[in-house]
């Protein structure tokens, strides 16, 4: 394990939260595993970003169940998957087999990557939605990206936007609650823990390692964080749609994701980072 002590617990802790979540995440209608297209997951603005995939070294890092590792697999890259839960990479191959896709899948924590993947070996360096608030140590984290990557790859960061973690609820007008900022925006204060027995899909409650353990990372640490691993920031792209309906009153863009009403403040949901490795 990567971490000793009290965040290595934590580490733990989430670790076999994520065990319990799988069985659950992979019978759910949230991923609708064999009837949604994988590439739904993706932003157009993301594949602009990406561009070409073909015959290229990709990493998924985070990967869970490996959803979206597929669609990048189905781009024509040769796609190796990483994650830390047991149950989740077992999933993810299996649901490649089923989907008749060649991945590579590892079961390792992501600070330890280069250690069972190999340094200087990737292209590109993915990472998506719902995953850096499981790394407690950020720099860590963006060196172990920067010596996965070959000089003139890059690192690209599809992630739920820190605006879109610090908003909370309260009830509002008839028209629905009101968003109001309820949670920490910026990095400071430690862990966060949540303790619930139900997970962000669809299904039934968890009935063991319900807690899990979450790191606040602002905009500015994470592209400051980078930039300090020796990578080169080359475009940021904030957008205020979401491929899931957070709030019930969402509704449903041209792009096929989700989106606040026109009379709601147009703010930031997720965003697109790209940060490429200078070749000598």
């Amino acid at each position: 394990m990567s971490f000793d002590g009290e965040v290595g617990e934590m580490v733990r802790a989430n670790q076999a939260n994520w065990d319990a979540r799988t069985p659950v995440h992979a019978a759910s209608e949230f991923y609708a595993i064999g009837r949604r297209d994988p590439h739904g997951w993706f932003a157009p603005f993301e594949w602009h970003d990406l561009g070409d995939l073909a015959g290229r070294e990709v990493v998924h890092l985070q990967c869970h169940i490996g959803i979206e590792t597929i669609a990048l697999a189905r781009q024509g890259a040769r796609v190796t998957g990483l994650d830390f839960s047991t149950a989740a990479v077992a999933e993810a191959r299996r649901i490649a087999a089923e989907e008749g896709v060649s991945i590579e899948y590892v079961r390792a924590d992501v600070h330890d990557a280069v250690a069972h993947l190999g340094s200087g070996r990737f292209d590109v360096v993915y990472t998506g939605k719902g995953a850096l608030c499981y790394l407690p140590d950020l720099p860590r984290w963006a060196a172990t990206v920067a010596e996965l990557l070959k000089p003139g790859g890059f690192a690209y960061i599809a992630e739920f936007h820190p605006v879109l973690t610090a908003l909370g609820t309260s009830p509002g007008p008839d028209d629905g609650p009101e968003l109001l900022l309820r949670h920490d925006y910026l990095e400071g204060r430690g862990a966060v823990v949540r303790d619930s027995t139900y997970t962000y899909t669809d299904g039934p409650a968890l009935t063991s390692a319900t807690a899990s353990y979450e790191w606040r990372h602002s905009l500015g640490e994470l592209v400051t964080t980078l930039v300090r691993a020796g990578l080169r920031i080359d475009s940021l792209t904030e957008t205020d749609e979401l491929p899931w309906p957070r709030w019930a009153r969402m509704t449903r863009a041209e792009s096929g994701w989700w989106t606040l009403p026109d009379d709601d403040p147009k703010i930031a949901l997720l965003f697109g980072l790209k940060a490429s490795k200078p070749a000598p």
